[in-house]
């Protein structure tokens, strides 16, 4: 059965990259080796896959097993829209291709020669235990994530990208991918470099994008269901409902927990676990960023990028801490 799925997969992916990939490169006069079309073509594949999951899987468990009971699902819809934007916009993958090349640069002419590279050039051992391999990129992609996550919420003017992410009240199943473009980009050019360093294939690198895409949607899900004991290791929604907690000036600094991605194992180790503590409201207690919630996209990226000018300009937008805007979107750090 499972050799039957991989064949009409792959079957599938190479007739897309024939007829429908590789025309439209040609088309648009894009010639560059790197952009390969069975790789694109299988990348497109997963982010289809991942809208089906979210679609017929994890949305309807907000139905039949909610954390939270809503009057209207009103200020989900424009997740939704995020979501289809983001993945057939394929963010993290071109941003390997594109990384990809200057990538080479750093290679010897014999690992260019060979066609091993990162990790495989590194550790030889690796390229006879494929399976290991794998577990060892994504330990790592996922401990990159874990620390760029952190200084996402401690640097004032990336706060101002992220915080549009936060400002969702009715925290979903679609509200993974809502985000500032900007903040996407930087994310994605990030998580492509560690790839691109580790030498890992491009194939394998769009299946950890799922993997990883797929968890985080399942973790943003309003539902109470969670993997139990194993939550220790692996986010769920219980878990990651708390990194999404409205702030309360009362405890300060409570809400900075559980920002792990997929492996909750990093919150554990360094200290930013918080486990046991029942549904809180999700959202921001800064009213400039809560307005996010009554504004279409366009205006919500153009708002987003305004914060982002108003700290990055500033000393202050550099200065570690929890901050909320004030006048001209001037971060003002939490006392």
């Amino acid at each position: 059965m499972f050799d039957l799925i991989a064949h009409s997969w792959l079957t599938l992916k190479l007739w897309l990259a024939a007829h429908a990939v590789a025309p439209t490169l040609q088309a648009l006069h894009l010639h560059d080796p790197s952009l390969q079309p069975d790789a694109i073509a299988g990348a497109g594949m997963f982010a289809i896959l991942q809208i089906a999951i979210i679609a017929c899987v994890f949305r309807p468990l907000e139905t039949f097993a909610p954390a939270e009971r809503w009057a209207n699902r009103d200020m989900t819809k424009i997740d939704r829209l995020y979501t289809l934007i983001m993945l057939l916009g394929l963010f993290p993958l071109f941003s390997y291709l594109i990384l990809q090349p200057f990538g080479r640069l750093f290679e010897s002419s014999e690992q260019v020669t060979s066609g091993v590279h990162g990790l495989r050039a590194w550790v030889p051992w690796f390229d006879r235990h494929e399976y290991v391999l794998l577990a060892v990129y994504y330990v790592l992609y996922d401990l990159t994530y874990y620390a760029m996550h952190r200084l996402q919420h401690l640097i004032p003017w990336w706060w101002a990208l992220h915080s549009m992410h936060h400002s969702q009240r009715q925290l979903n199943c679609w509200s993974n991918d809502r985000g500032s473009y900007l903040d996407g980009a930087l994310q994605s050019f990030i998580l492509a470099g560690v790839g691109v360093v580790m030498g890992i294939d491009i194939e394998d690198f769009a299946l950890l994008t799922l993997i990883s895409e797929l968890v985080q949607n399942f973790s943003h899900t309003n539902t109470w269901l969670g993997f139990g004991p194993l939550s220790r290791l692996l986010v769920d929604p219980t878990f990651h409902r708390l990194h999404h907690m409205v702030a309360d000036h009362e405890k300060p600094g409570f809400h900075n927990v559980n920002f792990g991605q997929v492996l909750s194992v990093w919150d554990v180790l360094f200290g930013t676990a918080l486990y046991g503590e029942p549904i809180h409201p999700t959202g921001v207690a800064d009213p400039t960023v809560d307005a996010d919630n009554g504004r279409n996209l366009a205006v919500m990226q153009w708002y987003t990028l305004k914060r982002f000018w108003g700290s990055f300009k500033r000393r202050a937008g550099w200065k570690p801490g929890d901050v909320s805007f004030g006048e001209d979107y001037a971060p003002v750090h939490d006392k």
